[in-house]
């Protein structure tokens, strides 16, 4: 079955370690197109988006082959220009293969990316984007071609700093004839790590982390090795596992540097959060508290990837909670499953506002995308009784081994 049990109640004790930033490495795989040889990848979850992108490097004639956590991709006799099929539909970080293909081909035929239903994500900044680069675009109904005789250097401001497109264009841009100013990038460490994965391959950009890139095109890159950091979401969610059941719990390798907004919001609501070079701690002795108002931004504020399963948490806090959600729009679709465990929410909007319940109850429901999916967990272990989070697959979709990890923290959890 596709299923995840739990029987709510137990404290979280111990440590775990957090895997690599699945965020970071799909365009890192989508990047490694652009070589002529080989990539290795070291500290690449073992989830199901990897899998998918992995399926389509080697519909397009990459090798790609796993040792551990070592992904290795030569791409060195890659000739298919297509980039389709149910993989595509699936993820939406497919698109990251848009701007990879137009600097490798100068060409792709691809069909339109899926992903999680959490709202809109239209590929128009992207299309907009590249079309300053010199790309000719043909959009059909379910797929588009774009072609480029040589990418051009461009200075370009995004309308909203988008990561995908940010990304996009930066991995056109590397191989571009002449330099490709980008201004109003997205500054989410994920694509600091793309940028330095291309540095290590020959790519010269400068102002990484900043929301200026400047980027002059090379004529090729060559091989690389490069180790994926810790996902920031993965530990932001297993943080907020403690916020909601409870415990003491230490964060192996966990990036506190990209975690400041959550760990500020569960000082507020009353956790002990410790920091020290090996990773972050968080002990969680009485009832919390309410975190007054909370909105989501785009980095550096607090991630929307973290909103719902901290609404999870909070639902059990003392007061209420209000948490504006600025960046998807679906993203409170979770609400009508965690009032049926018992909580007490209400959504204007694009605003939540969570008034603290004594405790939840166990319930029978289902993930409908990756973070939702997350937060159900989330609740689950800290609700009386047992719960039941059906369509797994979504939450392995970001998550390699979130039963396992929970359990070894002393949590009562299962897939069935």
């Amino acid at each position: 079955m596709d299923s995840i049990y739990i029987y709510g109640g137990n404290f979280l004790r111990g440590e775990t370690k957090i895997q690599g930033s699945k965020n970071a490495v799909l365009p890192i795989l989508a990047a490694s197109l652009l070589v002529k040889g080989t990539c290795v990848i070291k500290n690449c979850p073992r989830i199901a988006d990897v899998y998918l992108m992995q399926n389509l490097l080697q519909e397009l004639g990459c090798f790609v082959s796993w040792a551990g956590s070592t992904v290795t991709v030569n791409a060195f006799h890659v000739n298919d220009r297509r980039i389709s099929g149910e993989s595509v539909t699936r993820m939406r970080s497919s698109v990251m293969l848009l701007g990879a293909a137009l600097g490798r081909f100068g060409e792709v035929t691809m069909a339109y990316p899926g992903g999680c239903v959490i709202g809109r994500r239209p590929i128009d900044i992207h299309l907009s984007a590249l079309r300053k680069m010199g790309v000719e675009i043909e959009e059909q109904e379910q797929f588009f071609t774009a072609k480029a005789k040589r990418l051009q250097g461009a200075e370009i401001r995004l309308p909203f700093p988008s990561v995908g497109a940010t990304e996009n264009v930066v991995l056109a841009a590397v191989t571009a004839e002449g330099t490709t100013v980008l201004e109003n990038a997205a500054k989410e460490p994920e694509i600091e790590a793309l940028c330095e994965f291309l540095a290590a391959a020959g790519a010269d950009i400068e102002g990484i982390g900043k929301d200026c890139l400047k980027i002059k095109g090379v004529e090729k890159l060559h091989e690389a090795k490069y180790k994926v950091p810790a996902d920031r979401i993965v530990a932001g969610t297993y943080l907020t596992a403690a916020l909601a059941a409870g415990g003491s719990i230490f964060l192996e390798n966990a990036p506190a540097g990209q975690m400041q907004t959550l760990l500020a919001v569960a000082e507020e609501m009353g956790a002990c959060v410790t920091v020290n070079d090996e990773g972050v701690g968080v002990d969680v002795i009485h009832k919390l508290k309410a975190c007054s108002y909370l909105k989501t931004e785009v980095h550096p504020g607090f991630p929307t990837d973290l909103q719902s399963p901290l609404m999870a948490a909070l639902s059990i806090a003392r007061g209420q909670s209000v948490i504006e959600e600025n960046i998807f729009e679906n993203r409170f679709r979770i609400v009508n499953d965690l009032l049926r465990m018992g909580a007490n929410i209400e959504v204007i909007k694009n605003k939540a506002y969570i008034n603290g319940v004594e405790r939840l109850k166990g319930a029978d429901v289902e993930a409908e995308e990756l973070r939702g999916g997350a937060a159900l967990v989330v609740a689950g272990l800290a609700a009386e009784g047992k719960s039941v989070v059906r369509n797994r697959h979504f939450i392995e979709r970001g998550y390699e081994n979130i039963c396992k990890d929970l359990r070894n923290l002393g949590a009562d959890i299962n897939i069935i």
